[in-house]
């Protein structure tokens, strides 16, 4: 099975990239300005506005399945118009299609959101994240459209990175203890998001750890892992802040997991086991 993964040098990608060659499967990824560093991966520059693009790296690449692990932000060009256009060259080649989505598709005033709740997003991105879906879903009904939560691992992961400058001084801001997620460890995401993309599982599912935790006490976890001083990490209210986005969107992932090998773990758990 030949995987093509779309953002393959990012974070999330280069866990992807990392889990799909080691499991023997001939791999292909992405990269926007410069490629990773897996020798064994066939890299592929690649900008999701180019049409013709898109359709140059599905044939020279032959993939069986795309994993789309991009982030253009809240530019509707990458994140809203770009996955479209990726699921347009899926079906035109028949394969498979997993798309990474986001807990920011919803708004936050349901508080618990399974598979069936419909995106209520109240940002730029939660919205170019929402569109993503729609036209994915109306392109390959077949594809897999996966939501997910802040996501964890080590240094390289951006709210591991805040916690650290935090903690150091070298960042303004604050964890704020009214914003609360479901935090995913990068190596559970991704070794889901492949199991997903093997079998024939379709629709919307949730991939996002067990645990529901404020920033700020997943902040007070990373650095107890990784032996920081917790009492120098600041805390605020999100609610008291000019920040737009929803306060606590808790995606509840049992749907998904029963259909799972890979198991889900939530911060506390992986955090403490020092991943």
């Amino acid at each position: 099975m030949t995987i093509l993964i779309i953002g393959g040098s990012g974070y999330l990608g280069s866990e992807l990239v990392r889990q799909s060659a080691a499991g023997g499967h001939p791999t292909a990824a992405t990269f926007a300005t410069r490629p990773g560093k897996a020798a064994e991966v066939t890299w592929h520059a690649l900008d999701l506005r180019d049409p013709e693009r898109v359709e140059a790296v599905m044939a020279e690449s032959a993939p069986h399945v795309v994993v789309n692990a991009t982030s253009g932000g809240s530019d509707w060009a990458i994140t809203a118009e770009g996955p479209v256009r990726l699921a347009m060259a899926a079906a035109k080649h028949g394969c498979r299609l997993v798309h990474v989505s986001s807990d920011a598709v919803f708004s936050g005033a349901r508080v618990h959101y399974d598979e069936s709740c419909l995106p209520d997003p109240v940002t730029p991105y939660g919205a170019a994240k929402a569109a993503a879906e729609t036209g994915i879903r109306l392109s390959l009904p077949d594809s897999v459209v996966a939501r997910t939560s802040l996501i964890i691992g080590d240094r390289r992961s951006t709210h591991v990175r805040a916690v650290h400058d935090l903690a150091a001084g070298t960042r303004n801001g604050a964890l704020f203890t009214d914003d609360i997620r479901c935090p995913v460890h990068v190596g559970d995401l991704a070794a889901a998001l492949l199991e997903l993309a093997s079998g024939e599982a379709n629709g919307i599912h949730h991939l996002a750890g067990a645990d529901a935790v404020s920033r700020y006490e997943l902040g007070r976890l990373i650095a107890r892992r990784d032996g920081l001083d917790a009492s120098r990490l600041p805390t605020g209210l999100r609610a008291d802040s000019a920040l737009p986005g929803a306060l606590d969107v808790r995606l509840d992932s049992r749907a998904t997991q029963r259909k799972l090998h890979t198991t889900l773990r939530g911060a506390r758990q992986f955090l403490a086991q020092g991943a």
